[in-house]
């Protein structure tokens, strides 16, 4: 087949989407498939380049300023006058069989929906983010943009829709009714031996922790992953471990944490360590007495890559995120309702001063991950439903 993968998020921007998308791209190709990738220009990355099997080309971008309608987040769109005529010639060089989408709500994929419609290839859309914000008045701004500016595009293409979790497909129910043409469950894909192994002392002797215990919480800060809820079980926790440190690996494009510490008195044991490499963060997880980062929004690739590193995980969060996989409280994670602070703390003190029950659940997790949660798991059912599009579409 010949794939054409989109998505404005591409390495070397860091971020779950990006990564995911170059897993699966690079095992597209190593499968025997021909892959394109389009996607936005970031930083210094060449415009063209070909690596692991993969062409390559970044178009040229603008990147939205840090605002909280933005999400607070680095986003890089394409959109200029030329755009559709440089995406249509270089997917009809390219004669894709099929379309791997990321992000409903980016330009390159609505300008390859449109190609989409009008050459007629079948195209599959991963939704990796909730259009949504905690505050109420940029709640009902990108509502209004998912049903004004997101869906028609939806709707012209018809995409075959990825269901990650059972939070998104609450979401995709209730946004996107009638703008696709089906949903397929196929979870998060993590590499779950790249994460193990790490040099957790490099990052104690960095950050002077000593033997402190460590609450890992791996992820940018955005309003909607905001460590609020972190922070006010700190003064519990710290109750009972007075020495523990809530270690922070991400970059903070929302400050409203560091706020909330001040007014606790908990900033001194917290520590944020920016922007950190995606080669490091296996010693970040070797450093961790246990992570915890989602606050009540479902489990992402940071959780899951935690999990595959044996670390025990906090996550307030739902037992049936993941259909048909399940998630057992005090076996292969540690589960609290979101938006529990209290339960939150609970369940963090009890990672930090039971070792043996700690270790117990994250053995569990790391099974859980590689038994369900592996890459080529998941690159083999993405394979199969491509396969089946683009056969669907010859006949």
């Amino acid at each position: 087949m010949r794939i054409a993968v989109v998505n404005n998020f591409f390495p070397p921007r860091a971020g779950g989407s990006s990564h995911l998308s170059e897993s699966l791209a690079r095992g597209y190709a190593a499968a025997g498939h021909e892959v394109l990738v389009l996607t936005a220009a970031y930083q210094d990355a060449p415009a063209v380049e070909e690596r692991d099997g993969l062409r390559i080309v970044r178009l040229p971008a603008f990147m939205l300023p840090e605002t909280r309608l933005a999400v607070s987040f680095d986003i890089s769109f394409t959109s200029r006058p030329s755009v559709l005529r440089r995406v249509r010639t270089l997917l009809d060089d390219f004669r894709p069989d099929v379309i791997h989408q990321h992000g409903q709500f980016f330009d390159l994929t609505w300008a390859t929906a449109l190609y989409a419609r009008k050459r007629r290839v079948p195209a599959l859309l991963s939704i990796h983010t909730r259009l949504e914000n905690p505050q109420a008045r940029y709640a009902k701004v990108f509502r209004a943009l998912d049903a004004t500016m997101v869906k028609p595009f939806m709707r012209r293409a018809k995409p075959r829709l990825v269901v990650m979790d059972v939070l998104m497909q609450e979401y995709i129910e209730s946004r996107y009714r009638g703008a696709h043409s089906g949903l397929v469950p196929i979870p998060v894909g993590v590499d779950p031996d790249w994460v193990v192994g790490g040099n957790g002392q490099r990052v104690r002797d960095r950050h002077e922790l000593g033997n402190a215990p460590v609450i890992l919480s791996v992820g940018h800060v955005i309003p909607l992953r905001d460590r609020v809820a972190l922070v006010e079980a700190l003064p519990e926790v710290l109750a009972a471990v007075p020495d523990a440190k809530l270690l922070i690996c991400g970059q903070v494009y929302y400050h409203h944490f560091a706020e909330r510490a001040r007014a606790l008195g908990v900033e001194h044991a917290i520590i944020a360590a920016g922007k950190v490499p995606k080669s490091e963060i296996p010693d970040y997880l070797a450093a961790a007495t246990v992570e915890s980062h989602e606050q009540g929004l479902g489990l992402g690739t940071a959780t899951l890559e935690a999990m595959a590193a044996g670390v025990p995980v906090v996550a307030p969060a739902r037992a049936d995120n993941f259909p048909g996989i399940a998630l057992r409280d005090g076996d292969n994670v540690l589960l609290c309702e979101p938006g529990d602070v209290q339960g939150l703390a609970k369940r963090l003190v009890a990672a930090l001063t039971e070792p043996g029950v700690a270790k117990q659940i994250g053995v569990n997790g790391q099974a859980l991950i590689r038994e369900r949660f592996s890459l080529e798991r998941v690159l083999h059912r993405h394979l199969e439903v491509l396969t089946e599009m683009a056969a669907s579409q010859g006949r």
